[in-house]
């Protein structure tokens, strides 16, 4: 019986097709194809039929740094796992938009759909922008930033934030810890005092001027000539790696991190963000969203330990230039916080955002599950 029906399927398979059915059959052929092609390349897959979507995207990363290598390589991985349909061009500091209130304008009015930059540098522009990254003496360990923003719901308040402002905040991207390049020898806080000293600005120049320092913000790529040309005795800046890329041992001797087993009081958990033009977000497809979120938190996971792999690396390369290592004590740490939570609250009243960020964290902080503060750590103080 089996052989008599593949037989009669054969038989059938010869009669003379319509050229109706041959139409429909190569239609279907193709169509069979472009979809066993979609299949292969990534879940949002349509590019059959799909129209490819191009950004452009500027990092505050100087080019040839280890920064911008992995943040060049994750954009250039959007064409292949969209299949075709959106893809990414990467551009380095100051390539397109000249520093940074220009980049932030720049992707503002659609001239950039999107921007890698660290967070902290809107504080003048988005006061509240000031706690959606670490701050002096704020929470202190990466996890903690990614249970604020993904578990607790500040990733909506930071959108809802970003919005009034025509961005759209995609999501942050875990980067290091901050530390120090000192000309001159720095082993606690009071030699902070009339030290010329390079900061970002907003609270942490703040907190180092309640010490005594001088404070200038300067980007990434300017601060290795002000160094050379004693413009300034030391500069905060990154961490190991970007720092070697820039050249700091060559205009530095000492490098300062915070108490054992800290590395930095004031900038602990320095977050940069993937943020984008709100129209631009507006006009992606569901599925492309969608891809763009996940793969934020990917290139958050390759960022981070990309960089710590290359901080081990780095902190070896400056010890064998001759730089030497100095840390802050417990008890610096304790005056360190003393002086930091006043101007909290300070930067918390400048907008009704950021004293509804900072409530968010403090009650954070409180909870038994963090212990970070106590009642009579904050007595007083009100927003």
């Amino acid at each position: 019986m089996q052989e008599q029906g593949q037989k009669k399927d054969v038989a059938i398979a010869k009669k003379p097709e319509s050229n109706d059915r041959r139409k429909f059959l190569k239609t279907a052929a193709a169509a069979g194809a472009a979809v066993a092609a979609s299949s292969a390349g990534g879940p949002f897959i349509q590019t059959a039929i799909a129209k490819t979507t191009g950004w452009t995207m500027q990092s505050t990363w100087d080019a040839g740094t280890s920064g911008y290598t992995l943040f060049e390589n994750w954009c250039k991985s959007f064409k292949e796992k969209s299949g075709g349909e959106f893809d990414i061009k990467p551009f380095p500091a100051k390539s397109v938009a000249a520093d940074n209130n220009a980049l932030f304008e720049a992707v503002k009015t659609g001239v950039l759909q999107g921007m890698n930059a660290f967070t902290l540098y809107w504080a003048g522009k988005i006061p509240a922008s000031v706690f959606l990254s670490s701050y002096p003496m704020g929470p202190d360990q990466p996890a903690q930033w990614d249970i604020m923003f993904d578990a607790l719901g500040m990733k909506e308040l930071a959108r809802k934030i970003y919005a009034k402002h025509g961005l759209f905040y995609v999501g942050h991207v875990q980067h290091d810890a901050n530390i120090i390049h000192s000309k001159k020898p720095v082993t606690s806080l009071a030699d902070f005092k009339g030290m010329k000293l390079r900061v970002p600005g907003g609270m942490v120049a703040e907190v180092f001027q309640s010490f005594g320092a001088s404070t200038v913000s300067l980007p990434g790529s300017d601060i290795f000539p002000a160094l050379e040309k004693g413009t300034i005795d030391a500069a905060d800046y990154v961490g190991p790696a970007v720092n070697w890329d820039l050249g700091f041992a060559q205009v530095t001797k000492y490098i300062l991190f915070g108490p054992p087993g800290v590395m930095s009081l004031y900038q602990p958990v320095d977050l940069m963000e993937v943020s984008c033009n709100l129209g631009a977000w507006k006009r992606l497809s569901p599925e492309m969203q969608a891809l763009m979120e996940e793969q934020v938190k990917v290139f958050s996971s390759e960022h981070f330990l990309g960089i710590q792999k290359r901080n081990v690396e780095a902190l070896a390369k400056f010890k064998d230039a001759g730089s030497e290592i100095s840390r802050l004590s417990p008890d610096d740490a304790v005056q360190f916080r003393k002086n930091a939570i006043p101007i909290w609250y300070n930067w918390g009243k400048k907008s009704p955002e950021a004293a509804e960020v900072l409530q968010f964290q403090i009650d954070f902080m409180l909870n038994p599950l963090m212990g970070y503060l106590t009642p009579d750590d904050i007595k007083g103080y009100s927003l």
